[in-house]
Order: C-alpha cells, then structure tokens, then sequence
C-alpha cells in the first residue's frame, strides 16, 4: 500500500463511522470536551453528506445508555446499529455494511476512545480496512484512557488526523461550492 493510500483519505474510499455517541454515556464525559466531540463529529457528518461518503452509527446497549444524541441523530441518513459487543465488527449488521458501502478507508469517530472504538480500530486494521482515528471526534471519560488508546491504534497502523484534516483531505481543492460550503465548518 502507498503512502498516499494510506494516510490520504479520498472521497471515492471513505465511510465514516461514529460509534455509540449517546445521551447516558455523555452524562458522565467532562462537558467542555463532549461540546467540542459533538461539533466535530458534526462537521463530518454534514461533509459526508455534501461529498456522498456513507456513514454508519452504532449504539452500545441502547436500554442502558440511551440513544445517539439528538444534536448528532438528526444528521445521520439511516438508523444506528445496535450492538452488544464492544467492538462494532462483532455487532449485527456492522460488517455487512461496510462491506456493502465497498469502502476500504474508514473515518472513525465516537466513544469510548479506549473500549469500542479501540476495539473497532483494531479488528477493522486486522481485516484489512485503513483506519484514519478523528483524534478531536473521539473521546473518553479519563484523558489517560484517551491518550493510552490513541498510542495503542497508531501502533497497530491507525492514521491519527483531525476534524480539519480529514474535511480538506476529502475536499481535495479549493475554490468549489463544496469548498465554500464546508470550509466555512471549521472556521
């Protein structure tokens, strides 16, 4: 694999997907760092949507963490998947679907950065999908848990980027109605 196929995401390979960002779990994550997840993830939701790029949510446990949140719910074009199992490639559905987007580059984006989507990285990695982690789009209740996973998914092969990069990456060029409309995102 390139360089330029692993580290330069492309409108035509990429899917993003946002794991379990719900109403029960937020209420335990430091407020100031949940505002800044919950924008960014947004900015990326509403790229995916301007530039065609699927996008898949999970939810953990729905009877006891509640729902995606709604700020984040109204966005996405299709229901969460409901999972048990910490790592989304082991709920129902998960895999099907990102097999049938046909995508080899996943944007992952959500919380826990140390349980689900640790787990999720690495299983997508093992499976052969390019992971680029949205540093600024993930979070967990502890900044250690944060910073110890972000270290662990970088080992194993996982792109660190960030909200910006990942929207200019996917953008490509300045100049076009998608660049005046997304640009204006993550001013």
């Amino acid at each position: 694999m390139s360089v330029m196929e692993k580290f330069f995401l492309d409108r035509n390979t990429a899917q993003l997907v946002v794991v379990d960002v719900q109403e029960k779990l937020c209420l335990a994550m430091d407020p100031p760092v949940l505002e800044k997840l919950t924008k960014n993830i947004s900015i990326l939701l509403d790229a995916a949507a301007e530039l065609g790029l699927p996008v898949v949510a999970t939810e953990q446990y729905v009877k006891g963490l509640g729902a995606t949140i709604p700020a984040l719910k109204e966005k996405l074009a299709s229901a969460a998947l409901e999972k048990m199992t910490f790592s989304c490639c082991g709920g129902e559905g998960f895999m099907e679907t990102l097999a049938k987007n046909g995508k080899k580059q996943v944007i992952l984006v959500g919380m826990e950065t140390h349980v689900c989507v640790l787990q999720t990285a690495l299983e997508l990695i093992e499976k052969g999908y390019v992971v680029h982690l949205v540093c600024d789009a993930v979070m967990s209740r502890k900044k250690d848990n944060w910073n110890i996973a972000k270290q662990a998914m970088a080992a194993a092969g996982a792109v660190l980027t960030s909200t910006e990069s990942v929207v200019f990456q996917l953008l490509k060029v300045a100049g076009s109605e998608e660049f005046k409309k997304l640009s204006k995102l993550v001013r």
